[in-house]
């Protein structure tokens, strides 16, 4: 598995971060004939059918270096610098599709652009004021940072690790679990947030146990991606089952057993088994296991 292909992994847009906070550089910005602003609200991003809708700035807008926005700098490339527009819940306007829907679909240098700007519209929607004094915030360095106007203090958007595996067992079938949360017949692979002062491949034997009575012995980094929904890094492994008979844990999990890729492919073209969408990093490891893609998922 190709980390860099993983479908929200694809950017290929240079950040540009040394000029957040450069006015004379942020001017310039403002001033490319060749900016565009795609926008976004929470999870969705404004397309035109399968591409980002990137629209050209107006020109009060322009002159006034986006005061009438909240927005973020995205960096840029040869085809121009780029800002997202970061719109309120609810918001009606352009055509609005989830990431989660359109990730994969997208062309590299839109994905990365979208997850980037997804990422920062859910932080900022959640981090409004100083969780040391509780005063609003302002946003600064170009939508990457606020800063509380009480006592100084600095605020970054944050990334939540988590680890996301594909369990593989003597006979080299792989582990899927059914969530109680998930539509019926939804399977996927075994994932949890890392706790503090814990290894990666610490938090991978941790929660495969811990919800399916599975231990795992060696464990293989096999890639990462974003996730911006709302904060997270998901990182991929692949892990050796120690024990062939798994046992959900009755809350989270609700089903959970071994597949052959034959197994897979019958109870996926029976419409048994519904797979994770292709933008999840799970279906990745999933078909990276199988080796190739799943007929009729």
């Amino acid at each position: 598995m190709d980390s860099d292909e993983l479908p929200l992994a694809r950017s290929t847009i240079d950040r540009d971060a040394l000029i957040r906070t450069d006015p004379g550089e942020l001017r310039r910005v403002w001033a490319d004939p060749r900016l565009r602003m795609m926008h976004v609200r929470g999870n969705d991003v404004a397309v035109r059918g399968e591409r980002l809708e990137l629209t050209e700035v107006q020109g009060d807008v322009r002159a006034s270096g986006g005061r009438s926005l909240t927005w973020a700098y995205l960096g840029k490339d040869h085809l121009g610098p780029v800002i997202a527009a970061l719109h309120p819940a609810g918001e009606e306007g352009p055509a609005w599709a989830s990431l989660r829907a359109v990730g994969a679909l997208l062309p590299a240098r839109e994905a990365g652009l979208a997850t980037a700007a997804v990422a920062l519209a859910n932080w900022h929607a959640t981090h409004t004021h100083c969780p040391r004094c509780g005063a609003a915030t302002k946003i600064t360095a170009s939508g990457w940072v606020r800063v509380c106007p009480v006592d100084n203090s600095q605020h970054f958007p944050r990334t939540d690790a988590a680890v996301i595996m594909a369990i593989i067992d003597s006979f080299d079938r792989i582990l899927l679990a059914h969530n109680a949360m998930w539509p019926a017949n939804r399977f996927s692979v075994p994932a949890g947030y890392v706790e503090p002062g814990e290894p990666l491949e610490a938090a991978v034997r941790r929660e495969v146990w811990e919800e399916t009575a599975i231990r795992v012995g060696r464990v293989a980094y096999q890639g990462s991606q974003p996730w911006p929904f709302p904060a997270s890094l998901m990182v991929g492994f692949r892990g050796e089952a120690l024990n062939a008979e798994p046992i959900p844990d009755g809350e989270e999990i609700t089903e959970v057993r071994f597949f052959s890729r034959a197994d897979l492919a019958r109870a996926v073209a029976a419409g048994e088994l519904l797979l994770p969408g292709t933008t999840s990093i799970a279906r990745s490891l999933i078909e990276d296991w199988y080796g190739g893609a799943i007929p009729g998922a």
